[in-house]
């Protein structure tokens, strides 16, 4: 059974950092493109990072130069760090595995998603 297993979530204060990791379980990440989404209460599902086989990332606007997105193919991880958070950042974070560049990611697996709070 395939799972994507993310953790590093919580509460964190504005302007504070943290690194999520998502961990393949039965499956070998390093040749899979790795994305995380998140999806706040009332808003629709948002793309944060990609990161592709070959290590190319991209990130939309709103992540630029706050958010990294790496991989370590040794530890069948990829891991987002996120710098400098805002309380708009406050989400569920949901890792993805899947094939293909940003315009034409195709995902094949979600992880269960993490907790991201941004707040005083």
């Amino acid at each position: 059974q395939v799972q994507l297993v993310e953790s590093g979530g919580g509460l964190v204060q504005p302007g504070g950092s943290l690194r999520l990791s998502c961990a393949g379980d039965g499956i070998s990440l390093d040749a899979y493109t790795m994305g995380w989404y998140r999806r706040a209460p009332g808003k629709p599902r948002e793309w944060v990072a990609l990161i592709t086989s070959s290590g190319t990332t991209d990130y939309p606007d709103s992540a630029k130069g706050r958010f990294t997105l790496s991989r370590d193919n040794a530890k069948n991880t990829v891991y987002l760090q996120m710098n400098s958070l805002e309380p708009e950042d406050t989400a569920l974070y949901y890792c993805s595995c899947g094939t293909g560049t940003v315009s034409s990611y195709r995902i094949v697996y979600w992880g269960q998603g993490t907790q991201v709070t941004v707040s005083t």
